[in-house]
C-alpha cells in the first residue's frame, strides 16, 4: 500500500479495497521500521492518526466520498497542531505544544485527512540542506549520504521514502521546490496569500507561503484544493476564488508559450541539469508548447536581496522568542537581561543566530536606508521583471537547483555556497509568484528538478503542464533503492 499516490488512496478507499484505519496502520509500522535511517519525523502521532482514521472511515460508510477524506499526510513541524508539539525544528520549542491549529492543518482535517506526525525541518524553517534541526540532519533516502535539501527536507525524504504519500511544507525562498527537486517529487508553492499563514510559525513574512509536496502533479492538485482559500485570520489572505485544480490537469498545451530566461543557463548551473532541462523543454514542444527565450536582468541581485529582506524579517518575527511567555528559559537567570540572553543564545542555532544579526543590522538606525531600503527597491525591479517576462509568455521553466544534492557537511562551513543553490527559487518568494518543481531526471542517481512559474493565481496551469509532462515522463515513478 504504501506505494500508492494520494488519487490512487481515494480511488482504493471509495472502491473498498482497503480501509483508512488498514492504511494508516500499515504507514505507521512502515515509518516505526524505517525512518530512523533518514531521521524525516519529529514526532509521530499515532493516537490522532487512528482517531482520524477511524472517523473517515465511518464518514464514508455515511455515504461521503471526499478525495482527502482517509487520506495519510504529515505536516512540517512549524503548522501549530493542537495539543501536539510544534518545535519548529529548534531547542527554543522543543516542549512547546501549541493551543490550537493552524488554518491548513484545521482544512485539512476537516477535509478528512489523517495526520501521521510532524516532519523535521531547518530550524525556523532557515536553510536549504535540513541540516541546521536540534533534532538531527535529515537524509536523503536516494543516497544516505546526501542532504534531502530544506527547509522542508523532512516531508519531503518522507514522501520520497514512500513512508507516506504527501506532506505539506512551507517556502520562503525554495523550500518546497528546492527538497522537491533533490528527492524526485513535485512541489508547488502557491502564490503570496492563495494559502492562509495562520498558524503557522512565521520565518519571514512577506515571503513564507504553505504548500504541498507529492509524487505526481495530480496529488498536489488533491493537497492544495484541501489547503487553498481566504482566511479571515490571516491579514495577507487573498479573497479569490479557488479554482478546481483537478478539472483542468489535461487540458491541452497546444500553443502554451514557455519562456526561458538566459539567466537560468550560464555559469555555475550543472551542465548535466542544463542538458536534462532542455530535453523537458523538448517533450514539452511535442506537446505543442512554443518556446521562446526571455530575459529577467535583475536576477542577478535576487541572492543578495532576499538575504537582507529575510533576515530582517526573522529577527523581527524571533524577538518573541525571549525566554518569558513560552519557549525555552534558560535556569536561575540573574535578571532579565540575562533571561533574554542565555534563553536565545541557549535555545537558537547557529544559522539562526547568523540570520537574526544580519537582520537586526540591516533594520539598525544609519544602515536601514542602504541596505534593507535598496534590497525592497531591488525586490520591485525583480517583480518588473517577471510582469515584462508574462506578457510574452504564459510559463517560465527553468532548473529547480544549480546542482545535485550534496553531501551532509561539505557546506556547513560555507554559508554562502549553501544560499547560492536557492538562486533559482528565492525570485519566485520575491515577487510573489506561483512555481512548480518536478522530476526531470537523475545526474549520479541523484534527482534533479524542473522549475516552472507562472502569473498570480495560475496554479492551476503549473500542475496541468506537469502533469501533462508527466504523462510522458516516467521519472517521477522511480523510487529509492530499499524504500
Amino acid at each position: 500500500m504504501h506505494q500508492l499516490t494520494l488519487a490512487e488512496i481515494a480511488r482504493g478507499l471509495a472502491d473498498k479495497q482497503f480501509s483508512s484505519e488498514e492504511l494508516t496502520r500499515s504507514l505507521l509500522a512502515r515509518i516505526q521500521q524505517l525512518d530512523p535511517q533518514l531521521n524525516s519525523f519529529i514526532s509521530l502521532t499515532e493516537e490522532l492518526a487512528l482517531q482520524q482514521a477511524k472517523a473517515a472511515d465511518a464518514r464514508r460508510a455515511g455515504g461521503e466520498n471526499g478525495a482527502l477524506l482517509g487520506a495519510p499526510i504529515a505536516h512540517k513541524d512549524l503548522f501549530c497542531t493542537q495539543g501536539i508539539r510544534t518545535s519548529c525544528g529548534s531547542k527554543m520549542l522543543d516542549n512547546f505544544k501549541a493551543p490550537y491549529d493552524a488554518t491548513v492543518v484545521a482544512k485539512l482535517a476537516a477535509a478528512g485527512a489523517v495526520t501521521l506526525g510532524k516532519t523535521n525541518m531547518d530550524e525556523f524553517a532557515m536553510g536549504s540542506s535540513n541540516e541546521s534541526s536540534y533534532y538531527g540532519a535529515v537524509k536523503n533516502p536516494w543516497n544516505l549520504a546526501h542532504v534531502p535539501g530544506g527547509s522542508s527536507g523532512g516531508s519531503a525524504a518522507a514522501v520520497a521514502a514512500r513512508l507516506l504519500p504527501a506532506a505539506t511544507g512551507t517556502d520562503t525562498g525554495g523550500s518546497i521546490r528546492q527538497p522537491a527537486a533533490l528527492t524526485n517529487l513535485t512541489g508547488i508553492k502557491p502564490t503570496y496569500g492563495r494559502v492562509s499563514r495562520w498558524g503557522m510559525i512565521a520565518y519571514a513574512s512577506s515571503l513564507d507561503q504553505g504548500g504541498p509536496l507529492a509524487r505526481t502533479a495530480e496529488d498536489c492538485a488533491l493537497l492544495l484544493q484541501g489547503m487553498a482559500g481566504f482566511d479571515a485570520k490571516d491579514s495577507t489572505s487573498v479573497d479569490e476564488p479557488v479554482p478546481d485544480y483537478s478539472a483542468s490537469l489535461n487540458n491541452s498545451l497546444e500553443g502554451l508559450r514557455i519562456g526561458l530566461p538566459k539567466e537560468y543557463f550560464g555559469p555555475g548551473l550543472d551542465p548535466r541539469i542544463a542538458e536534462l532541462t532542455l530535453a523537458c523543454v523538448k517533450e514539452l514542444e511535442k506537446l505543442g508548447a512554443v518556446v521562446k527565450e526571455i530575459s529577467l536582468p535583475n536576477m542577478q541581485h535576487a541572492i543578495p536581496a532576499y538575504y537582507v529582506i529575510a533576515p530582517a524579517e526573522a529577527s523581527s518575527n524571533l524577538s518573541r522568542f525571549d525566554g518569558v511567555r513560552f519557549g525555552h528559559r534558560c535556569e536561575n537567570p540573574v535578571d532579565l537581561t540575562d533571561l533574554y540572553k542565555r534563553s536565545r543564545a541557549e535555545g537558537f542555532g547557529i544559522e539562526v543566530q547568523r540570520r537574526i544579526m544580519v537582520g537586526a543590522y540591516a533594520l539598525s538606525a544609519g544602515y536601514y536606508d542602504a541596505y534593507y531600503l535598496q534590497a525592497q527597491k531591488i525586490r520591485r525591479l525583480i517583480k518588473n521583471d517577471f510582469m515584462s517576462a508574462f506578457n510574452e509568455v504564459d510559463v517560465i521553466l527553468g532548473p529547480t537547483t544549480p546542482n545535485p544534492a550534496w553531501k551532509l557537511g561539505e557546506k556547513n562551513n560555507d554559508p554562502v555556497a549553501q544560499y547560492l543553490e536557492d538562486i533559482y527559487t528565492i525570485t519566485a518568494n520575491l515577487a510573489g509568484l506561483p512555481g512548480i518543481s518536478m522530476p526531470a531526471g537523475f545526474v549520479e542517481g541523484l534527482p534533479v528538478g524542473v522549475q516552472l512559474l507562472a502569473p498570480y493565481f495560475q496554479e492551476g496551469r503549473l500542475l496541468n503542464v506537469a502533469h501533462r509532462y508527466q504523462q510522458v515522463s516516467d521519472w517521477h515513478q522511480q523510487s529509492p533503492a530499499g524504500f
